[in-house]
């Protein structure tokens, strides 16, 4: 099937043809379950308080909203229904393992961006599948592979309109939500990650607690054309993984989220398996890479369900050329011959 003979197929058909049924069954019953949850983001107040602390905080210790309550348990309904062999989500502190025998397991962030609710800015749905024997999940094994062993991945961000961004191995596509229909429908085929743009995402309030050459690389951003680049950039910063990554296949560009200084960033603050891992997936598809800062993402070992890792996304050249500042390993820019003001890297 050809990019253009795609548009418009509704996702069900497309994933018929494109995955094996028990990979079909569950991206479609994300997909459904997804439309459920974009109805409820869509009457926003008037189904109560979404964005309101329920209770106390998860295992992590992030406070969990009403809203992403009810999305873990949404999820977890349609997932338990739809074959998955065992369910990891964001919400809960341990695997919930469904199918002692194996199959396809699921690892969800069930309502990525849930601090954003209140404010009506895009938030999501983030997932990743890959197989596992009866073995590996007797033992754990299935929650330690690298990404690359993932089959599909995916993310919905609830905008102004919703959007599947999706990968069953085979290119990253998108689909779109036709509301009256309540179905998605193909809307951009093999999608690439555009070269070139001047466009960064960071949280730049952190900038005192980030590594030298995290430094290094957003100072000669900022000092744009009168800088060492020769040419301006612009910061852009969600705060809502999906729209960032969104507007990353869009328009291209970088995201960071570094490890830091500060107890507890040691490691980022994004989850490996249900964050980084699934993203990862999909932009390699799109023709873009991903790694800690120097090392590939999908080629990393998760130790724990909820371990962290540090997270850069976006185009090749972009994510290489911080892998270079980050290869320096330099205490100060200002010291180094690699990162001085006419050094290699800033030429």
């Amino acid at each position: 099937m050809t990019g253009a003979q795609a548009i418009g197929t509704d996702l069900a058909s497309y994933l018929a043809k494109a995955a094996s049924p028990d990979i079909a069954t569950l991206v479609e019953a994300i997909a459904q379950t997804s439309v459920l949850i974009a109805q409820t983001i869509r009457r926003g107040a008037l189904e109560g308080a979404l964005g309101a602390q329920v209770g106390a905080a998860n295992h992590d210790g992030d406070a969990q909203k009403a809203l992403d309550v009810l999305a873990d348990q949404r999820f977890m309904e349609a997932l338990r229904y739809a074959g998955a062999a065992a369910v990891i989500s964001e919400e809960q502190a341990k695997p919930d393992i469904l199918r002692a025998g194996g199959g396809l397991i699921v690892a969800i962030d069930p309502l990525d961006g849930s601090s954003n609710i209140d404010t009506n800015v895009s938030i999501g749905t983030i997932f990743s599948i890959q197989r596992a024997s009866a073995d590996e999940l007797a033992t754990g094994a299935a929650f330690r592979k690298p990404g690359s062993a993932q089959v599909a991945a995916g993310f919905v961000i609830y905008g102004p309109q919703t959007a599947l961004v999706f990968s069953v191995g085979a290119g990253t596509h998108v689909a779109t939500l036709d509301v009256a229909a309540g179905q998605f429908y193909l809307t951009r085929m093999a999608v690439l990650v555009p070269e070139g743009s001047p466009e960064f995402a960071i949280n730049a309030s952190n900038y005192r607690h980030w590594h030298a050459p995290v430094q290094a690389y957003i100072d000669d951003l900022i000092e744009g054309a009168d800088g060492p680049r020769g040419k301006n950039f612009n910061m852009r910063w969600i705060a809502s993984l999906v729209a960032d990554a969104y507007r990353i296949f869009v328009r291209g560009g970088v995201f960071l989220y570094p490890g830091d200084t500060r107890k507890g960033y040691e490691r980022g603050r994004l989850r490996h398996l249900y964050e980084a891992n699934p993203i990862a997936f999909l932009i390699e598809q799109a023709g873009g890479a991903a790694t800690d800062g120097v090392n590939r993402i999908l080629d990393a070992v998760p130790q724990g369900i909820h371990d962290r890792i540090p997270f850069v996304f976006g185009s090749i050249d972009k994510v290489d050329r911080i892998r270079r500042y980050h290869l320096e390993n330099i205490e100060s820019a200002d010291d180094s011959p690699l990162f001085g003001r006419r050094g290699l890297l800033r030429a």
